[in-house]
């Protein structure tokens, strides 16, 4: 088999489709694994059958389906129920409230889903959006090294960590959700590739759900040159605790309702978009 796997971003959050990556290619697959580009869109190369496989969101096709866009992408498999971000302060804060970021600066990523996300955490927790000055520095590489330059009191990251203390979670601070999935081109799905894949991401995915945090950075440490291996443990081990692998791989209604749930919060839909519409 040979297949195209390509992430929208490349994290320790996504360790269950990493390790699927490494499962397929210890059983003599050719797999490929890319990381999306700046002016990529997934949808277009799933349509074009330039990938076969991304790593996405069931929000990433909310925005096309309201410009009319087709065809889309369909989701099949859950890779996170709950969002992988964290606030990372310049020192420990054991009482941290939401409400400290008030009057303070942080460096947000702006992605779309992080972001929408970030802003329901706030609202959920009693703090005040319009309250924090607030910064989009660019990739989440670029926000780590302008924090880590002296820029922002806090910085909103996904794990591992380089710089700061992890002083909250999103994820933990907001109820489950369909954060983010696999999808593919809805012809693949009639494949014995699809099969395949589907078998050994099923595989991949409980076995990091249940596995020690040490042997699954080992495993993955190639997709994370120069990244300490303890580091990588560790982030392993805080999305292993935070439930983000719980579950089966079925997207479930409720953690896609939930996402709406998020994205209508914030003004992000024009309106709800039918599961089947874009899940199967």
């Amino acid at each position: 088999m040979r297949v195209r796997v390509m992430a929208s971003r490349h994290s320790a959050f996504y360790s269950p489709l990493l390790s699927c990556v490494t499962f397929l290619r210890l059983d003599g697959h050719e797999v490929g694994y890319d990381v999306l580009g700046p002016r990529q869109r997934s949808y277009a190369l799933l349509r074009d059958g330039e990938v076969d496989v991304m790593q996405s969101a069931v929000s990433s096709n909310w925005a096309p389906r309201e410009q009319g866009i087709e065809p889309l992408p369909v989701h099949f498999a859950q890779i996170n129920q709950r969002d992988g971000f964290f606030i990372v302060g310049r020192q420990p804060e054991p009482d941290f409230n939401w409400k400290h970021l008030e009057g303070k600066t942080l460096l947000a990523d702006h992605g779309l889903q992080p972001l929408v996300m970030l802003k329901y955490a706030l609202k959920l927790n009693g703090a005040d959006w319009k309250k924090i000055k607030v910064i989009d520095a660019g990739p989440p590489a670029r926000m780590e090294a302008a924090f880590s330059a002296g820029t922002g009191d806090y910085v909103h990251l996904q794990a591992p960590v380089g710089a700061g203390e992890i002083i909250a979670s999103v994820g933990a601070s907001t109820p489950p959700v369909a954060f983010s999935s696999l999808c593919c081109a809805r012809a693949c799905q009639k494949t014995a590739d699809y099969a395949t894949f589907l078998k050994a991401y099923e595989r991949a995915r409980e076995w990091v759900r249940t596995a020690p945090a040490g042997e699954i950075a080992a495993k993955e440490a190639s997709f994370f040159p120069g990244v300490d291996v303890g580091i990588l443990a560790a982030a392993v081990t805080r999305y292993q605790g935070l439930g983000c692998w719980e579950g089966g791989i079925r997207i479930e209604p409720e953690l896609y309702e939930q996402a709406l749930n998020v994205f209508q919060s914030a003004g992000a839909l024009a309106w709800r978009h039918r599961y089947d519409e874009v899940v199967g």
